[in-house]
């Protein structure tokens, strides 16, 4: 591995490698793992790990390298005998090839393979069957992605070797699955180790700059550093525009004073799971500005550890952003999805549930109670009202009569809906025949207490019919007893209108009638 810092003093000059003028032109502090390439101080293909410096006021100083040539990682690949055409690949998260044993295929662009357009957003590690890229052979493809840095590793073996080797012999294909395991950790730990050393040198480097310029790196966004209490240590200049404070006037308080009461044990719970240095917790939560209003804000925040002293050095590194626009637009779009909801199951005339809610309703109730009860409700002579009075007058007409069926069942666990038209049901769970009566007896005297006029009826008032039918042992589903209310409703309609009917008094009625004769 060579270390280069890149610049106007060295004697080969890279101002116009791709990573160099990428570091020169974006101030971006991350580690890079660039595109391999030809390197001018060996000749050979080299993988490179590039990481910007600054100067104190920002500007661009150069560039630091780490380089592995190619050939380390081939020789290594080879090492492992997985037979003919069984290839070993490093690759960036991007699809491209940083070494692959035996082609040297090195720079390739897998990008638009299998593996990066669904496997590795499915799983950071797994095998499939596929078709390679490098010569066409089918071949099952093992994959594991780092944790820490972005590359993968992958080995591949062709089909008829692994299924060669099944049929053969059960024990060989565990053997052989053994040694590819095995393969896919050892290459893992040798890149976690080299990488791991990579990150002492980084580590090395930050520690030469200032905790607090790194943090407030020139972003519209509020960075903190608070100590393991919640106590702020450090707060960007920015939080004077997004929430119009005195950054130096929050250094040494606790964050939580900051923090709208009914949300603190949200925060306490996040900051809870924090329990080590990968660990991001996210939270939302309302806070004040200067003038004492309310703003949602978001903030995401992980530990960040000194290297000299981890035990007493353990700090919490924030970004915290405001989202009140956006929590104001969630709630909108809750109340939106709400009324729609609501709108879903209510008839738009009348205020009652509609007939899909009471198809509904009425399922589960039959499912759920052996006593139920079923009100359907005529207006009579409704046709001739709505000639006499009109659209509207029948509209209104109908939207009085939903209030009276509505008043009928409130803070109760009946259902009242508009059937359609002029027609209305009731739906009363656990209740017998002769509660049902009585319910329905009293609809209508409310009806007709309403004293709307109806110079189409010859009582010359507004009237209902109702028809009821209850569930009883021969009553197979709620198509039946929903049938049963409807011939009740009509004989109901039959007797001049103005009454309620049962069914079990029509049956009644008409056996009897049909014995006499």
């Amino acid at each position: 591995m060579a270390l280069l810092v890149a610049s106007r003093q060295s004697r080969h000059n890279n101002y116009d490698r791709p990573y160099f003028t990428y570091h020169r032109e974006h101030d971006d502090p991350s580690l890079r793992v660039n595109t391999p390439l030809q390197s001018r101080l060996t000749g050979q293909m080299t993988i490179l790990l590039s990481r910007r410096i600054s100067n104190q006021d920002g500007s661009f100083n150069g560039v630091l390298v780490a380089a592995i040539g190619s050939d380390y990682f081939n020789n290594f690949f080879k090492s492992f005998d997985l037979g003919e055409q069984s290839g070993i690949s490093l690759l960036r998260n991007d699809g491209i090839v940083l070494a692959h044993s035996p082609s040297q295929n090195v720079g390739k662009d897998l990008s638009d393979t299998q593996l990066f357009r669904s496997k590795i957003k499915e799983a950071r590690n797994g095998f499939y069957r596929v078709a390679s890229p490098f010569d066409g052979v089918t071949k099952y493809f093992g994959y594991e992605q780092s944790a820490d840095y972005p590359v993968i590793v992958t080995v591949a073996v062709p089909e008829e070797k692994v299924l060669a080797d099944w049929r053969g012999n059960l024990q060989s294909d565990i053997a052989v699955a053994a040694v590819l395991l095995c393969s896919v950790i050892l290459l893992a730990a040798l890149l976690s180790t080299q990488f791991r050393f990579r990150m002492n040198m980084e580590n090395a480097l930050r520690e030469r700059e200032s905790r607090y310029r790194l943090l407030a790196d020139n972003i519209a966004d509020v960075v903190i550093l608070l100590d393991r209490a919640g106590n702020f240590l450090y707060v960007s200049h920015s939080v004077e525009f997004v929430l119009g404070l005195d950054p130096k006037a929050l250094l040494g308080r606790s964050c939580l004073d900051l923090v709208h009461p009914d949300d603190l044990a949200a925060v306490r719970a996040a900051s809870a799971r924090l329990i080590d240095r990968v660990t991001t917790q996210n939270v939302v939560f309302r806070t004040y500005r200067d003038d004492e209003s309310v703003a949602w804000v978001e903030i995401n925040f992980k530990l960040a550890e000194r290297a000299e002293d981890a035990d007493d050095k353990i700090e919490i590194v924030g970004v915290l952003r405001d989202v009140t626009q956006r929590k104001l637009m969630q709630d909108e779009l809750t109340a939106l999805n709400a009324r729609l909801a609501e709108l879903a199951t209510t008839d738009g005339l009348t205020g009652l549930a509609n007939r899909r809610t009471l198809d509904s309703f009425l399922t589960r109730s039959f499912a759920q109670n052996d006593k139920l009860a079923v009100l359907l409700i005529d207006i009579d002579h409704f046709k001739g009202y709505n000639d006499n009075m009109g659209h509207q007058a029948g509209d209104d007409c109908l939207k009085r009569v939903a209030t009276v069926l509505a008043d009928a069942t409130i803070n109760t666990s009946a259902l009242s809906a508009r059937y359609g038209g002029e027609e209305f049901a009731i739906i009363l769970p656990d209740v017998s025949e002769a509660d049902a009566l009585r319910v329905a007896d009293a609809v209508r005297l409310r009806v007709r207490a309403l004293e709307i006029s109806n110079p189409a009826a010859p009582r010359g008032y507004l009237s209902i019919s109702v028809g009821v039918a209850n569930r009883h042992a021969q009553t197979p589903n709620e198509a039946v007893l929903l049938g049963e209310a409807d011939i009740a409703l009509y004989e109901a309609k039959r007797r001049g209108r103005d009454c309620v009917m049962t069914h079990s008094d029509f049956e009644r009625d008409y056996f009897s009638a049909g014995f006499s004769q």
